[in-house]
């Protein structure tokens, strides 16, 4: 009888190291599965991310290979903050920027906030006085001296989004 039970004893030790081994395996199977499809999936993401900031960059003079020829003589990844800090010290005058036609509204000056240089000539900005936003397209031209002019081409004020009342 002892030898008996010890048979049956071996037996369910077997079995349940089988099961368990059948069944880690499967779990580990299974996490490479997940994994895989997350990696996939970030891959995906990336992808799209990347793309959409491709298209972003499309009107920009740092991915703009034409206009790069056209300043060949210039460090385009240096000439963009210079021309961004010029166009920023325009707002430090009292009345407002001086690019911008819009002068003192409200007891406030408008001021550029956002500045992307599209490609050698134009550059697009983005400027509020806090309660009121438009956007003004600008010419610039870089000097022999590496100074810059700036000349504005039009801009836009959005209307004021009427307050809700509850």
């Amino acid at each position: 009888m002892r030898k008996s039970l010890y048979l049956y004893i071996i037996i369910v030790v077997v079995l349940m190291n089988v099961f368990t081994y059948v069944w880690y395996s499967k779990q580990l199977e299974f996490e490479q599965q997940q994994h895989q499809k997350y990696v996939t999936k970030t891959k995906d993401s990336l992808l799209v991310n990347y793309n959409n900031m491709i298209d972003a960059n499309y009107f920009s003079l740092l991915y703009n290979d034409n206009a790069k020829q056209y300043l060949e003589n210039y460090d385009t990844a240096q000439l963009v903050p210079m021309i961004t800090d010029k166009l920023m010290e325009l707002n430090n005058n009292p009345e407002g920027n001086t690019l911008l036609p819009y002068g003192i509204l409200n007891d406030k000056k408008f001021v550029i906030n956002k500045v992307l240089v599209l490609n050698h000539r134009w550059i697009i900005a983005d400027f509020s006085d806090g309660k009121m936003w438009g956007e003004v397209l600008i010419k610039y031209f870089v000097e022999k001296d590496n100074s810059i002019s700036f000349e504005r081409i039009d801009s836009l004020l959005y209307q004021p989004k009427a307050d809700k009342e509850n």
